[in-house]
């Protein structure tokens, strides 16, 4: 089968005050602005190969407009689309937007909106974002954070394995791992792939009444004591962690979240393994082997549940939550040693 996906691009979000949030992403978390239209602030990276990997754009609460794949040649991209409209669902074609050929964007069966594109304008840093390193798209950054490259993107779906067997089957995501209540059969979290990392897509159990939540999308740093700075300038500016820093079983990521001012979770991590078997075969885990906490000394607090936009719906499954298992479904990993 022809390997549609490369790596995840950008990611577009929606903020009620477009200039006070592109103001945070530049002043505290070292992202630059480098472009602007009628309705887009767009952002890079240091790092980032591409013209940007943060889009906001106006709206009434935080929330993932869309999440952009590039694939791995025009025409993996138009065998993506058949594969698409072959599952039933019909996408959209654009010649062109900033920085970005030909696209074609979806809305998947869980109510996520992707695009998938494979003409895209380099970056290439002039002047006084030139770097002295020739495989660098340009000079490293001096804020404190700084973040190099985006990372990942984590979803919300009333059906996680459904989710992971759409777009595994669908688009050739690989499934790496899932996360499964202690007494029952529920799985809560699953990570996805489409290269050798552990994962550039995740997605949380929810039973909201709102298609198409976020929970939290992550940034990339060198090395663990980049994140640990990170987390000591971010909290002497105001911001304190919501969690973390800590290190993920499933991954193995250095981590820590925080809050945007507009509520939007944003992760920053490091670390983690890279994986190329080509036939793997997703290990499942439970919290209390350490799957959200390496150490299993900890507790993850109850915010961390919360996706965007906001509903008052906790997180559950849609087959009804099992008697016994109401706690473990609102937060499975509350419990101390399994956070």
């Amino acid at each position: 089968m022809i390997k549609l996906l490369s790596h995840l691009s950008h990611v577009r979000l929606a903020t009620p005050d477009v200039e006070a949030s592109a103001r945070f992403y530049e002043e505290q978390m070292g992202v630059r602005v480098v472009h602007r239209d009628d309705e887009n602030v767009y952002l890079r990276c240091w790092g980032d190969y591409y013209q940007y990997s943060l889009a906001l754009t106006e709206g009434p609460e935080p929330a993932l407009v869309c999440m952009a794949w590039r694939t791995t040649s025009d025409e993996a991209l138009d065998e993506a689309a058949r594969r698409i409209e072959s599952a039933g669902i019909a996408g959209t074609w654009k010649d062109s937007s900033f920085a970005l050929g030909r696209s074609y964007t979806f809305t998947g069966p869980y109510g996520h909106t992707m695009e998938l594109f494979w003409d895209v304008e380099k970056f290439v840093g002039e002047g006084e974002h030139k770097s002295i390193y020739p495989d660098r798209p340009e000079r490293r950054s001096k804020h404190g954070v700084a973040p190099r490259q985006l990372d990942h993107v984590t979803v919300a779906a009333s059906d996680v394995l459904g989710f992971a067997a759409w777009y595994s089957d669908v688009l050739g995501f690989r499934i790496m791992a899932h996360t499964v209540l202690e007494h029952a059969d529920i799985n809560v979290f699953s990570v996805l792939t489409t290269n050798e990392k552990s994962h550039d897509l995740g997605v949380v159990l929810d039973s909201s009444s709102r298609l198409g939540r976020v929970n939290h999308f992550a940034y990339w740093v060198d090395t663990r004591e980049d994140l640990l700075q990170a987390a000591d300038i971010l909290m002497e500016n105001g911001f304190p962690m919501e969690y973390g820093p800590s290190i993920h079983g499933i991954g193995e990521q250095n981590f820590l979240y925080l809050r945007d001012p507009r509520g939007m979770r944003i992760e920053v991590n490091t670390g983690g393994y890279r994986n190329y078997v080509p036939d793997w075969e997703p290990n499942t885990w439970r919290p209390s082997e350490g799957s959200n906490n390496f150490y299993r000394n900890g507790s993850m607090p109850m915010s961390m549940t919360e996706s965007f936009p906001p509903d008052a719906a906790p997180s559950a499954t849609e087959e009804g939550i099992v008697p016994g298992t109401e706690e473990q479904l609102l937060n499975p990993y509350a419990v101390q040693g399994q956070g």
